[in-house]
């Protein structure tokens, strides 16, 4: 195994070095619950955007598993740079591209709007005390990103993280109804989900999709079924 620390004793990402495109851990395993929100036929179509690099395991999993078009973005360049040497993040093409940039500016750009079907928050700067970015309006940006049909995970984690003041921010944002937590993993991440607009998938149709999920990219999405909560009241 080799993991990422900015400078921290915060496991920042993790990866399988003989298997590169495994999810090694397990929030990163939960943030792909999106699968669960899309149509069977449409996981690999599309656009994915993961924005906060960590070392880049989504955004791996995404272009080589799933076979999206996929753009990651990452403030730090040294970041970036260690991805590309040591996590086997693949090249820049048409198909995969490394954005330096703050994520609050790529997601408020108006020539982004509606161009994204999945979109992954995972920002934390190096000590992981809280989500770099956790405001109203930028999860009101984060939806004007997404497509009609476009689905969101976040990951909310840190000691000084404030897990009712986020899910009630992407709530404020998306709408109550469409937007789902998962109970926290043991290390204490918590993955909040969101659709923009179809309404949230009921259980059998979950139950469903979680089956193809496991057979078909070996994620234990039967697992998280029990774990997914509404918000509370």
């Amino acid at each position: 195994m080799r993991y990422l620390h900015l400078g921290t004793q915060w496991v920042q990402g993790a990866m399988h070095i003989d298997k590169p495109q495994a999810l090694e851990l397990e929030y990163v395993q939960r943030m792909m619950i999106w699968l669960l929100l899309r149509q069977g036929g449409d996981l690999g179509k599309g656009h994915a955007v993961q924005l906060g690099l960590g070392s880049g395991a989504i955004s791996r999993y995404c272009h080589g598993n799933l076979g999206m078009k996929t753009t990651a973005v990452e403030l730090n360049p040294s970041v970036i740079d260690v991805c590309r040497t040591w996590f086997h993040l693949p090249p820049d093409t048409p198909r995969f591209t490394v954005i330096q940039q703050d994520a609050a500016n790529f997601v408020a750009d108006p020539a982004r709007a509606g161009s994204v079907q999945v979109l992954c928050v995972d920002l934390y700067d190096r000590e992981a005390a809280a989500p770099a970015l956790d405001s109203e309006a930028f999860y009101a940006d984060c939806r004007r990103l997404l497509s009609q049909d476009g689905v969101m995970s976040v990951n909310v984690f840190g000691r000084q993280s404030n897990l009712a003041r986020s899910t009630q921010r992407i709530a404020a944002a998306f709408g109550k109804t469409q937007v789902r937590m998962m109970e926290p993993t043991a290390a204490g991440n918590t993955i909040v989900m969101a659709t923009k607009s179809p309404p949230f998938p009921d259980p059998n149709l979950l139950a469903a999709r979680a089956r193809s999920i496991e057979t078909r990219f070996h994620l234990p999405a039967r697992k998280w079924l029990p774990l997914i909560r509404a918000l509370p009241p």
